[in-house]
Parts: C-alpha cells; sequence; structure tokens
C-alpha cells in the first residue's frame, strides 16, 4: 500500500515474490531469466526450423542451471525442489516451448529417478554428464498400443545371466532422436500389470554417438507444435542391458514412475503458469498500442474484462501450484493436490492461449506476433505427463468413488 497522509491507496506495481522463494532463489531468477532473454530468445523462431541444438544444453550445464536440485556429489549444486519451479518460470522467456520441454525431460524427468533409485555406481555414471549438458536424457513411457494406461505397456525385459534383453517399442519420446541413455518402463513379468513393471537406464548411444547394437530410431514424428523439439518412435531389438542398471526394484517400476510423475507435473504446472504470464504481457502491451475506434482498444470494456480473467485465472493457478509445492518440498506426497494443479493450470494455459489470439484479432492468428505458435505449443499440456482425463480419474478416486 501507497500511504498520502491520511490516505491509503493499492500499490499494483508492488511485485514482493513469495514466501517460497529465498534471495537466492531471486538470484538465481535473475540470472538466469537474463541469460535466456539474451542467449536462447533471439533464436526462437531459427530453432523452429532446426530444432534446438545440444550446445544450448552444455551452456545451460556450464553455468549450473542443470543440476540445480541434484546434489553436489555428481556436479549438481544442491538446492532444494524449489530451484526447479524457478527454472521453469526462467524458461518461459525462451519464446518457445519446445526447448522449454526439452530441458525439462532432462531435468525433472529422466534424472530424478536415477538420483533417487539408482545405485551409486549408476549415480557416478550418468548424473554428472548429464548435468553438465555433455549427455542427453530421455523417458521412455509411452507406447504405440499404451499411453495412459502405463500398466498396459508390452515391452518386455527377459532375465538373461547377469543382464536382461529388451524388446519393445516407445513412442511420443521427447529427446528420442538425439538421446545418449534413457529411462526405460519395462515388463518384466508379462502376466502382471501393475506388479510386472521395472525401469532401466538404458544406454542408447555409445561414446562415438552411434545407436547401440538393437536401438532404432523409426522415425521422428511431426507434430502440431513443439516444433524445435524432437519427438521420435524407439524400437529395442534384443537390446542387452546389465542387470545393475536396474532402477529400485524389479516389479516396483509402476510405482517408481507414479512418484516420478509427482514432480514432473508439477514442474509443468509452475510452466503452464509462467507461459501464461508471458502470453498475458504480450497481448497487453498489444491492446495498449493497438487503437481503434479512436482510442486504444485496452481501453474498451469488453477487452478490459477479458484481462481481468485472464489474469485471476493465472494468480489463482499460481496459489494452487505454489501451496502445492510446499508441501511436496516437505516431504508429503500429495497426489490429489499435485494433480488438481496440473489439471488446472494446463487447461487455464489453454483457455488464456485462445484468449490471447482473440484480443489480436487477425495478427493474433499471424506467425509474425507468436501468440500463434504459442497456441499450438501449449496444447501438449492438456496432454503430457497425464492427460485431462486421466488427472480427473486420479481426482475422483482420492474421494472413494
Amino acid at each position: 500500500m501507497a500511504a498520502t497522509d491520511t490516505v491509503l491507496r493499492p500499490d499494483h506495481g508492488s511485485r514482493r515474490r513469495h514466501f517460497l522463494f529465498t534471495d537466492e532463489h531471486e538470484d538465481l531468477r535473475e540470472s538466469m531469466q537474463a541469460w535466456v532473454s539474451n542467449e536462447m530468445f533471439p533464436h526462437r523462431n531459427e530453432w523452429e526450423e532446426t530444432l534446438w541444438p545440444n550446445s544450448i544444453l552444455a551452456r545451460a550445464g556450464d553455468l549450473g542451471y542443470l543440476g540445480l536440485c541434484f546434489p553436489e556429489a555428481y556436479g549438481g549444486q544442491g538446492g532444494d525442489y524449489y530451484y526447479s519451479l524457478v527454472r521453469a518460470e526462467c524458461l518461459s522467456y525462451s519464446g518457445n516451448g519446445g526447448v522449454n520441454m526439452g530441458f525439462a525431460v532432462q531435468t525433472d524427468m529422466a534424472l530424478p529417478p536415477i538420483e533417487m533409485l539408482g545405485s551409486e555406481e549408476l549415480k557416478q555414471r550418468y548424473l554428472p554428464e548429464a548435468i553438465t549438458g555433455r549427455k542427453i536424457a530421455a523417458l521412455g513411457i509411452t507406447e504405440p498400443g499404451a499411453g495412459s494406461d502405463v500398466a498396459g505397456i508390452r515391452t518386455a525385459a527377459r532375465r538373461d545371466g547377469d543382464a536382461y534383453v529388451i524388446n519393445g517399442s516407445k513412442t511420443f519420446i521427447t529427446n528420442g532422436a538425439r538421446a545418449n541413455f534413457i529411462v526405460l518402463v519395462t515388463k518384466t513379468n508379462p502376466e502382471a500389470r501393475h506388479d510386472g513393471i521395472t525401469l532401466f537406464v538404458v544406454d542408447m548411444r555409445d561414446d562415438n554417438g552411434e545407436l547401440m547394437p538393437g536401438v532404432t530410431i523409426s522415425r521422428t514424428l511431426e507434430k502440431m507444435g513443439m516444433h524445435s523439439s524432437d519427438t521420435a518412435e524407439l524400437s529395442f531389438e534384443d537390446v542387452r542391458v546389465p542387470a545393475e542398471n536396474m532402477l529400485g526394484e524389479e516389479g516396483k517400476g509402476f510405482y517408481h514412475i507414479s512418484w516420478e510423475l509427482q514432480g514432473e507435473r508439477l514442474v509443468a504446472a509452475a510452466g503452464c503458469n509462467a507461459g501464461a504470464e508471458r502470453m498475458f504481457e504480450r497481448a497487453l502491451e498489444y491492446v495498449k498500442e493497438r487503437e481503434a475506434f479512436g482510442r486504444p482498444i485496452g481501453k474498451f470494456q469488453a477487452i478490459r474484462h477479458k484481462f481481468g480473467e485472464m489474469a485471476t485465472k493465472i494468480e489463482a493457478s499460481k496459489q494452487l501450484t505454489y501451496a502445492t509445492a510446499w508441501r511436496f518440498a516437505n516431504g508429503e506426497y500429495p497426489v490429489r493436490e499435485i494433480t488438481a494443479a496440473k489439471l488446472f493450470a494446463s487447461r487455464m494455459c489453454c483457455e488464456v492461449a485462445d484468449e490471447c489470439v482473440q484480443v489480436l484479432g487477425g495478427y493474433g492468428y499471424m506467425r509474425e506476433y507468436e501468440i500463434e505458435r504459442t497456441y499450438r505449443d501449449v496444447r501438449l499440456n492438456r496432454i503430457g505427463a497425464g492427460a485431462d482425463e486421466v488427472m480427473l480419474e486420479v481426482i475422483g478416486r482420492t474421494y472413494g468413488l
């Protein structure tokens, strides 16, 4: 509040930080946001045609942005979970959803299971090089015949002496065409459903960058959005994986991957919130400059109300995400709230994207103004890391239904 003698007036320009974040978090936000704006944003259009380069991941690793939440023993910074939220929010300034997705797979999807479930030898083998960005990771869950029904996967891992032999295929794999290794969800007991799933770290390329025997990139997939991010269909034919590459316990992979999805979904929610804020800012700038009937269109009540609705939804989603992140970071396992945060944020982001296109009118439909690209990119959030329908089912079941 701003005071003038006896009158208190609201200060709409105040930017007080949320209680979750310390001075250290805000220092990271300042430095990483500047780096993203200076070194990633200028290439947003180029990478739509060429894919984001591996070198930008290595650059982020050199700056310490990939290992924020990983132990110092493996080259990380040893920070808390909130650093993941700050990173996701900073990446929204890249202007490119595909590169943000590629980074998130590395830092928040593939590496956490290795850090939590892997042996010390596995951690030392995979984490340091991935944290520096010298090796790229992928997560392999979805198959041509099984997506939301994780228990229905058919990629088989059969024990053979001191190794497992893997056969099967995966699809919609982000980073799949370039990954050095993949955290792979397999079936070690074909007769079981949830209790027959096991996780492995599988090398996809050797030290020279050549595909390992039996690993094939069947095809790269063309998508509606996220064009700068490679998405692949992979096949595994008699791929031998050392038994020590197992993550966690045999047959417990469904429960392990369910834990991984919780952190992933919260980071996805934070990314959605930040992405919506960037679209809101761009549209706000436009309506202050665009004139119709002799005045800026932002002065029309219909437009003001649109911004009032968008601002309310964004703020509600941020607070739900932050409150849930606090519980998650403090050792709770609030699956219902995490699921609700992901569902609400991904829907909100799509609604804001649609409204921003409408506010910009014909220009919103043109590539030049880039809202068009964001509109296409954000739609994936209602599918990836758990489709809306799965999220609703999870929430409903927590009430005993």
